[in-house]
């Protein structure tokens, strides 16, 4: 039973065979978009060295009222006062580089910007109500800039203008579905030129071409779709939390891709491409839970094959949640990793509405740091566009402020929501009311303790590598305090933090890691701290006591200055996956002068290297699987770093198999590559779906035009594995990039 006439099967609103997928589907030919170089000359993936500012384009800062209302956009979806949420407010580009000062004086170092093409501009309307795609998730157009926020040129002006005052660009980006299929859900593009680019003007606007009458072409039409672009399931329930669901049926009305549709990843992967060519710095993947891993790791590899950019993305879970295990293996299956709300839920839970304490607040820094694979590219953050602000959440200035010092002093890549420097609190819950139009909120203060609070503290991510990769351990925690410390080989930052605004607390005998001496507050005071000193107690070093007034934070540090001397440290690695000729980004310290990049015992292509950063190219020799990433200079080498070197261009073939099983058994696929586990079951792929027991299927990322063996598995809830008694299976991936081989149903233990 074939992918597609699977899913047939199930929605009997499914009609005709044209919607069907089969093995020999050839995908559509498509001609590269050339779009202007500019991928050569970006700042490098966001690191944890970094503080990303989450911007919601439209509600940041209007810039240019000349886009407020586009031409042929009805105006009365633009309000720009702030009032009605629902529509359009006048944020632009423009706006953001009015703002880049402002950003920069309080050290931001990443702006994430909403999704910077062209979405629906009809209105979805219920009752008297009726709502605008201003958020940037309904992609209409992926070839052609959102004109409410500028053209196209203005989108590289912003580029340029954020990278000269040394602030790197991450878009958002949404390939798990279109807009609203009741609305229309259709997907367009402009004209293609003959020598495959684009038809957009020197004005940055996309322009008629072909003199037909329009300037754009209907791609996919999910209310006419003879081509099978989307899945047609309709919307998940809420009851339906099975993976299967998840991944193939509607969110919230939108038009789900068929992840599974060659001529469909050809186009995402294209689309994707055209905007890392305008030289961005790292992608927000929109909806991952949401979409077929195989697919995902398709695309993050098609990206990384025009330049490293950072990749995280919406892996959305409650806490706490059954999706717990898919969660964390997202990063080590795809090579994308999540936005974290394990951190963002025990935030809220703690320092919000204090119905956790600051003991399981620690409890969780350390249970994440040894589930998470990259505990250091995970993207934390006390509140976003999904959620309610945190401002709303939590109104004591006391506790807010506590909660943002150990953002910016834990491990991960911190990400401050617009307006969080200001204390935005909309009045109310949920998170489309806490998408205010700050223009009209704010002054932009830039005096404010929160502003100063996140200037100081990224600061401190620059220039001490244990904040950005060091471990963490916790020294203290009770009900309302925390003393964590952060270490990365000889460099140290110990946090201690109130969260009750009027208790004071005194705690005695803290063992630290930190050499014996007198510390200075990091903060200077800002959030009640003071200077401590430490002492030798018979061997051990000591903070003999510790008096913490009401919402005090102290934070001291020590690190190594310029020292040059000893082996080299790394502390990361982006992407942490990638194959032969793509590049990675090894941050750590003593890295400069002539380092030797090894992937196992393989010598890697050096292309430039400084005291913190190398950048280097995956080696052709490189053996396929887990690396072992070294630094060798001045003839001392360095902590490994764990690399997973794809086995080539990744595609995906859909494996079939009709297996019975018992209570609690799930069926794997493994074989003779790594992207199978390389015959090791503790490596193998997920478990298969079942949407139609006793018929299971997956789709798996495989090296494209490459043939190898593999066998269908059992595993039970103890981990108890059943092999098939049949002989090796044999099978060969399509060579084209973005193929898809649908394979026969198979039966268990049979050839």
């Amino acid at each position: 039973m074939k992918f597609r006439s699977m899913i047939k099967g199930i929605v009997s609103t499914m009609v005709g065979v044209s919607l069907l997928i089969t093995s020999n589907f050839v995908p559509q030919p498509f001609q590269q978009v050339q779009a202007e170089s500019g991928y050569d000359t970006n700042l490098g993936p966001v690191t944890a060295k970094d503080v990303i500012y989450q911007i919601i384009t439209d509600r940041f800062y209007d810039g240019d009222t000349s886009n407020n209302i586009p031409d042929g956009f009805d105006s009365a979806y633009f309000d720009g006062t702030g009032s009605n949420l629902n529509h359009y407010q006048g944020g632009d580009w423009q706006g953001i580089i009015d703002k880049i000062s402002y950003l920069k004086k309080m050290g931001i170092t990443a702006v994430w910007i909403t999704a910077p093409y062209e979405n629906r501009e009809a209105a979805t309307i219920s009752g008297n109500n009726s709502w605008v795609a201003y958020h940037g998730y309904h992609v209409r157009n992926y070839f052609a800039a959102n004109e409410h926020f500028g053209t196209l040129n203005e989108f590289k002006e912003l580029r340029d203008e954020l990278h000269t005052n040394g602030i790197k660009l991450v878009i958002d980006f949404v390939t798990n579905h279109t807009s609203d299929t009741n609305t229309d859900g259709k997907l367009y593009e402009p004209d293609l030129l003959t020598n495959g680019e684009y038809a957009i003007g020197p004005d940055g606007k996309p322009y008629d071409a072909n003199q037909d009458g329009i300037i754009e072409n209907l791609v996919a039409d999910p209310n006419n779709d003879s081509n099978g672009w989307f899945h047609h399931l309709g919307n998940r329930l809420d009851s339906e939390t099975d993976i299967f669901s998840y991944r193939n049926k509607d969110l919230a009305n939108l038009a789900d891709f068929s992840h599974e549709n060659s001529s469909v990843v050809s186009y995402l992967e294209k689309a994707v491409g055209f905007w890392t060519k305008l030289g961005i710095d790292g992608i927000r993947h929109d909806a991952t839970l949401h979409m077929n891993p195989a697919y995902v790791r398709g695309l993050m590899d098609a990206t990384n094959s025009i330049q490293t950019v950072t990749n995280f993305g919406e892996f959305f879970i409650g806490r706490p949640s059954d999706k717990y295990s898919e969660y964390i293996s997202f990063p080590t299956r795809t090579g994308v990793n999540n936005l974290d709300f394990e951190f963002y839920n025990a935030a809220t839970s703690t320092f919000g509405n204090f119905s956790t304490t600051m003991s399981d607040f620690g409890k969780m820094l350390l249970y994440t740091s040894t589930d998470y694979a990259y505990e250091n590219q995970t993207v934390t953050f006390l509140d976003n566009h999904d959620v309610s602000r945190f401002g709303y959440i939590q109104q004591n200035q006391k506790p807010y402020h506590a909660a943002l010092a150990v953002l910016l002093t834990s491990r991960g890549i911190p990400n401050i929501y617009y307006g969080t420097e200001q204390y935005i609190n909309p009045g109310t819950s949920g998170n489309d009311a806490g998408r205010i139009f700050m223009q009209t909120s704010s002054d932009f203060d830039e005096n404010t303790t929160a502003y100063k609070v996140i200037g100081t503290l990224s600061g401190l991510r620059q220039t001490n590598h244990a904040v950005a990769y060091g471990t963490t351990t916790i020294l203290y925690s009770d009900d309302n305090v925390l003393v964590f410390e952060r270490q990365f080989f000889d460099e140290y930052v110990v946090v201690a933090a109130n969260r009750q605004p009027d208790h004071s607390y005194t705690i005695s005998n803290i063992k630290t890691s930190l050499p014996t001496g007198k510390y200075e507050d990091i903060l200077d005071g800002l959030l009640y701290g003071d200077s401590v000193t430490v002492a030798d107690s018979n061997g051990s070093h000591v903070i003999d006591s510790l008096n913490l007034q009401g919402g005090e934070v102290d934070i001291w540090s020590y690190d190594m200055g310029n020292d040059s001397d000893g082996a080299p440290h790394v502390g990361d690695v982006i992407n942490t996956m990638g194959r032969a000729g793509q590049k990675v980004y090894i941050s750590g310290q003593r890295l400069g002068g002539n380092p030797t990049v090894s992937f196992g015992a393989v010598k890697a292509l050096v292309l430039s290297a400084n005291d913190t950063e190398i950048v280097a190219e995956v080696p052709e020799a490189a053996t396929a699987g887990i690396n072992d990433i070294t630094v060798t200079n001045k003839e001392q080498k360095s902590n490994v770093f764990k690399y997973n070197v794809l086995s080539g261009d990744q595609n995906q073939m859909i494996f079939h198999v009709n297996a019975q099983t018992n209570y609690g058994e799930n069926i794997y696929v493994v074989g003779s590559i790594p992207e199978l586990g390389s015959w090791n079951p503790d490596n193998c792929t997920e478990a298969m779906h079942c949407p139609e027991y006793p018929n299971w299927y997956l789709p798996v990322s495989v090296p494209a035009g490459t043939t190898f063996k593999f066998k269908f598995i059992k595993k039970d809830a103890k981990g108890n594995v059943t092999w098939e008694s049949s002989s090796n299976r044999v099978i060969t991936s399509s060579s084209v990039s973005t193929g898809v081989v649908d394979t026969k149903v198979y039966m268990w233990s049979q050839n």
